[in-house]
């Protein structure tokens, strides 16, 4: 296995595994929609079960976000093997969106359901309910993005990259 795949998988079996490590012990410490303070009112720990997507949306609708899951991962495996994403923090990157993809198929296969337990907030004003594997894919998504663009790379440029000019001019 070469470095660049070992950097990537163990990446995603980190998330993956911390995922589910911490959705067990909030499932087997906490009452299901009964907050715990962390840090005063801004952080709480709240047990939800979501058969929604992300915060959510659409509820009961178990087959299509197993599917869509199954899509997210194999366009994870795609970029992953793509020129452009062959930094070392793209491979981090990669590996933690997919980690985070993952943890949450897991969820929804086994259960129907995604276990969803850090609530972040002030009074009623309120995030969505999430977990690690949310954190994972959004924070990995939007630090991939960055980094792309960073290095000066749209997403135009990663479906057509610069050639030579086949039309003479």
């Amino acid at each position: 296995m070469t470095r660049r795949i070992g950097v990537f998988l163990f990446c995603a079996a980190a998330v993956a595994s911390l995922d589910q490590l911490t959705k067990d012990v909030a499932s087997s410490r906490l009452l299901l929609g009964r907050p715990i303070s962390v840090l005063g009112d801004f952080v709480r720990l709240t047990l939800v079960h979501n058969t929604g997507a992300a915060f959510g949306l659409f509820p009961g609708s178990r087959l299509p976000f197993i599917l869509i899951s199954l899509l997210a991962v194999a366009v994870v495996l795609y970029l992953f093997a793509r020129d452009a994403y062959r930094s070392m923090m793209n491979r981090i990157l990669l590996g933690c969106i997919l980690g985070g993809a993952v943890g949450n198929l897991v969820d929804r296969i086994r259960w129907g359901k995604v276990v969803d337990f850090i609530d972040v907030g002030i009074g009623s004003v309120r995030w969505p309910v999430f977990n690690v594997a949310d954190s994972a894919v959004t924070v990995g998504v939007l630090l991939l993005a960055w980094n792309l663009a960073r290095a000066g790379r749209s997403a135009s440029d990663l479906e057509n990259p610069p050639g030579p000019d086949l039309a003479g001019g």
